[in-house]
């Protein structure tokens, strides 16, 4: 049988105890999904499962704004970063907040009719480049933690996506079919359009502190969900020496958002520094890790768990350089 997982072998959510299951169970309640695979994927490392969750149910399903907006916002992050089973994703689901003909327009790859649609949609694929200019929003001020939310959490969801499955939301590629995108958003429409109420998610968290939240997050769940993933997935570094560590701060550093060439000049060899080449790729390129990419670093003590940390941890390496960018202008802003 055909899997959607790539390089790992997660439990069967059904296996599931404890706050995986509890996780799990609140997807499927606020989600409409009983086991996306991108959350599934994540299983492998239980601990990073309820702060992913978390930071995407408290900024895109039960922050402030319209989620149509923010479907827009998720579907520019994905685009920016390349992420076809994520964008397709998003199509869906603008299907499932009533936006048919929307959905459908960008399906097609053409621009949306409204102007404030539009505008959505560049500022999402903005964010992918560290100092791009992201104020004035192109939504109200109010909403601004649940739209830069959404927008991180998917520049950290896309990666995991990219370098841990395959392309395709549905089997066989049937996401295809315009369809089969309808008739999969309606199936979800009221669980999307219905309102959730925020801070939920905040219950399965650990360890929760809120002097560790962004002051773009203004006090909302969403910066106490966002403080929580950062604390986990950092934790990643460990599985990296020192060496390894200079290397990525090198390149994250000078990063300016860009997708690296298809020669990956700069790149650890695989062979010399194969978890750092890993790490990299998750941040710049994670649709260019290949299976002899992860051969090269996998060792009898490397399981899925330390595979996914890893993973993680580069994904928010990208993640930590995106928002600090954003923290700096939003700091200027307000000099």
């Amino acid at each position: 049988m055909s899997t959607p997982f790539r390089h790992t072998e997660p439990l069967p959510p059904r296996s599931a105890a404890g706050t995986v299951a509890e996780v799990y169970a609140q997807i499927a309640l606020d989600f409409g999904i009983a086991a996306p695979a991108t959350f599934v994927v994540l299983s492998s490392a239980p601990e990073l499962l309820a702060p992913t969750w978390a930071l995407m149910r408290e900024s895109l399903i039960a922050g402030p704004g319209s989620r149509t907006g923010k479907e827009l916002v998720a579907l520019g992050v994905s685009l920016a970063n390349k992420c076809p089973f994520c964008v397709d994703a998003h199509t869906v689901l603008l299907h499932a907040t009533g936006d048919h003909a929307l959905a459908e327009r960008l399906a097609r790859g053409e621009a949306p009719h409204s102007e404030d649609h539009a505008r959505v949609l560049a500022w999402g694929q903005h964010t992918r480049v560290p100092g791009a200019t992201l104020v004035p929003y192109p939504f109200p001020r109010a909403h601004a933690p649940a739209y830069l939310g959404t927008a991180l959490t998917f520049h950290f969801i896309n990666r995991i996506a990219s370098a841990l499955l395959t392309e395709n939301l549905l089997p066989a590629g049937a996401q295809r079919f315009r369809a089969v995108r309808s008739l999969a958003g309606r199936s979800l429409a009221r669980t999307v359009r219905r309102p959730a109420r925020p801070g939920q998610s905040l219950a399965l968290l650990e360890d929760i502190d809120p002097g560790e939240a962004p002051a773009w997050a203004g006090g909302t769940p969403v910066g106490l969900a966002y403080a929580a993933l950062l604390r986990t997935a950092m934790r990643g570094a460990g599985l990296l020496d020192a060496d390894d560590h200079d290397i990525l701060e090198a390149a994250l550093q000078d990063w300016d958002g860009t997708h690296p060439p298809l020669a990956l000049d700069g790149f650890p060899d695989r062979r010399e520094r194969p978890g750092a080449r890993l790490a990299l790729l998750t941040a710049l390129a994670p649709y260019r890790i290949t299976d002899e990419d992860v051969a090269a670093w996998r060792r009898p003590e490397h399981t899925d768990h330390c595979l996914v940390r890893l993973v993680a941890y580069g994904a928010f390496l990208a993640v930590d350089r995106i928002e600090s960018a954003i923290s700096s202008q939003i700091t200027l802003e307000a000099l």
